[in-house]
């Protein structure tokens, strides 16, 4: 029952996620984490956030490698111990995250390249880019929670700091982002984990 679940829930995900990963991320969340009030999926606020970060860091889109893990995940959470139920979910949410986008694009490329001088189709373009822009918005202000950026004022400060500094220094800089990226988990280590 689980994998039919996790099938539904990856096909209207893949179906009404335009703009890509990030736009994806609320209605990821608003599948996963609560998932009708589920506990069987046992996907926390926490392990959604840690999720995203895995997922970000790991080579390709977001949407695809969030689907894999969470496909992996859910499983054992509903009580399949072995690692082969797993790996089935990943192959289960991926193909199912996929397939709409998969279709529509190859349905609808051809119709689009044909027609791509009419008005209506510049108008429904033109109208999907401020949506994708607010999507992506909204993933952002969803992933703006305590548990990435902490609880108390020290943490919250530190948190806001780091995050600064890697975005000025990606930004400013010929250093590339995966330098960045582990420099800032061992910064983000010595300060929680040994000066904390």
């Amino acid at each position: 029952m689980v994998y039919l679940q996790l099938i539904w829930s990856y096909l209207k995900i893949g179906l009404f996620g335009f703009g890509g990963g990030y736009a994806m991320l609320s209605l990821i969340e608003n599948e996963i984490v609560q998932h009708g009030g589920s506990p069987s999926w046992g996907i926390s606020e926490q392990t959604f956030t840690d999720i995203v970060a895995i997922s970000q860091m790991t080579p390709g889109p977001i949407g695809i490698n969030s689907a894999t893990y969470i496909g992996y995940v859910v499983p054992a959470n509903a009580g399949f111990d072995s690692p082969w139920w797993g790996l089935l979910g990943s192959i289960v949410c991926t193909l199912a995250v996929v397939l709409p986008p998969f279709i529509l694009v190859s349905y609808t490329s051809h119709f689009i390249s044909r027609h791509r001088d009419s008005a209506i189709i510049k108008g429904v373009l033109s109208g999907l880019r401020p949506v994708v822009v607010g999507l992506i918005a909204s993933a952002a202000l969803l992933l703006m929670n305590h548990d990435n950026f902490g609880t108390t004022p020290l943490e919250l400060t530190v948190s806001v700091l780091l995050c600064l500094v890697s975005f000025l220094i990606v930004r400013y800089t010929k250093i590339h982002p995966i330098s960045v990226i582990i420099g800032a988990g061992f910064v983000g280590f010595l300060v929680y984990y040994v000066f904390m």
